[in-house]
């Protein structure tokens, strides 16, 4: 049978039943629409949410952890040998905080073709002095520039420039929590204690607001010199090594070599993070399979048409056949009707979704913890457009083959007889 007679008689079944051929376009229109802006939203909120952590966390982290010796005394003693020693209140020992050949660590990192850069940091705890209260706090002495090209660190410092903190002596951009509590301003003096009761002034020269509270009420931020002079160290005190790599995936097996060539503890991002890897994972799967649920239930309605049109079309199907049309020519017919239903409403359905999804990312997002977003988050991934006209496609498919499967075994003389 020609595609031409095929395609007139499917173009008259549905306008016969108009309505019905309206209702189900729309129905799909409307699955992938909410298919679409539903997995962008979805996804743009977890990009937004995992970047508060995963955007300032280094892919692979270097330092020297506080644990107690894995060799105990007992364990060197000959008298115990072979025996199963337990030892209660086991105490760290006094090990150094700083990374011993840091810069040399750092040169021979920067030169692995693995690594896309390497930034230092220096912790120190110290109290923020106001009036008669202390407040606990850490600075995280940083270089700006390869923190902000390498961790996004412009991303969540606003009213300053993190720059400032190489050209500014004794400079410090505050946690907004932080700020908020001691009240203080762009150009104010505060004063801060080290752990060895040293007092400092430093001026502030902005603040950084990560979206996390707790984090931002005891976290600021110096220069790497300002927090060497904090701590009373001098200036090839290194306390961590961040790495940022070409490949994220790859963290977990660098981190093991590093680990045990420079003898030094290392920790890569997903341990660090599991938590929130886990949880864009579940909000993942939700997106998908509502979205996925949406489009086969608009799959049944077409199903459901396509039956009811078969039912009031049996004198039409048989005189087709009748007439010399083979069982496969009505089966062609009637999933040329329901993939002209999916192409159609598929087509405007990738259209009000991208439309609905600009729609939402206009609407303001107004958020105290959370300054550097102004809108709610979309994501434009090109593959959840083609998810959604693939799955209509073949849930359009489907939803009228079985029909047509029906229509096709017609016994046109149990029909005509019957009339």
């Amino acid at each position: 049978m020609k595609v031409k007679h095929i395609t007139e008689i499917s173009g008259a079944l549905m306008r016969a039943r108009w309505k019905q051929t309206f209702v189900a376009a729309v129905g799909v229109t409307f699955s992938i629409a909410l298919f679409i802006s539903l997995l962008g939203f979805m996804e743009g909120l977890n990009q937004l949410l995992d970047g508060i952590v995963l955007n300032r966390t280094p892919h692979v982290r270097l330092y020297n952890d506080i644990l107690p010796s894995k060799i105990q005394p007992i364990e060197l003693s000959e008298d115990f040998k072979g025996h199963y020693n337990f030892i209660s209140s086991v105490k760290p020992t006094n090990s150094r905080k700083e990374i011993y050949n840091a810069p040399q660590i750092i040169n021979k990192l920067s030169m692995d073709n693995r690594v896309l850069g390497v930034a230092p940091k220096v912790t120190a705890q110290v109290f923020y002095n106001l009036g008669n209260i202390d407040l606990n706090g850490i600075i995280n002495g940083i270089d700006p520039a390869k923190e902000a090209a390498y961790f996004s660190f412009n991303d969540y410092v606003f009213a300053g420039n993190s720059l400032d903190l190489n050209h500014v002596n004794n400079s410090i951009i505050l946690g907004q929590g932080a700020a908020n509590t001691m009240r203080a301003k762009v150009g104010d003096i505060v004063t801060v204690t080290s752990t060895e009761g040293e007092q400092f002034s430093l001026k502030v020269i902005g603040f950084f607001q990560s979206g996390i509270s707790e984090i931002d009420k005891v976290q600021s931020f110096a220069s790497l010199s300002t927090t060497q002079k904090i701590l009373g160290e001098n200036n090839n005190y290194i306390s961590d090594i961040q790495v940022k790599l070409k490949d994220l995936n790859r963290a977990p097996a660098i981190a093991k070599e590093y680990e045990h060539f420079f003898k030094i503890d290392a920790e890569d991002i997903q341990t660090a993070n599991a938590q929130f890897e886990t949880g864009s994972g579940v909000r993942s799967i939700i997106s998908y399979a509502v979205g996925v649920t949406l489009l086969i239930v608009s799959g049944f309605g077409i199903y459901n048409i396509l039956n009811m049109l078969i039912y009031e079309k049996m004198d039409t199907i048989a005189i087709l056949k009748a007439t010399g049309f083979a069982g496969n020519d009505v089966k062609k017919i009637f999933i040329s009707i329901s993939l002209s239903i999916g192409v159609v409403g598929g087509f405007v359905g990738v259209l009000f979704g991208f439309l609905l999804s600009l729609t939402i990312d206009a609407i303001p997002f107004d958020s105290p913890t959370m300054p550097m977003v102004t809108t709610y988050p979309i994501d434009y991934g090109i593959q959840y457009y083609s998810i959604a006209a693939i799955f209509a496609l073949v849930t359009t498919f489907f939803a009228g083959w079985f029909p047509a499967k029906k229509a096709s075994k017609v016994d046109p003389v149990v029909i005509i007889r019957g009339k």
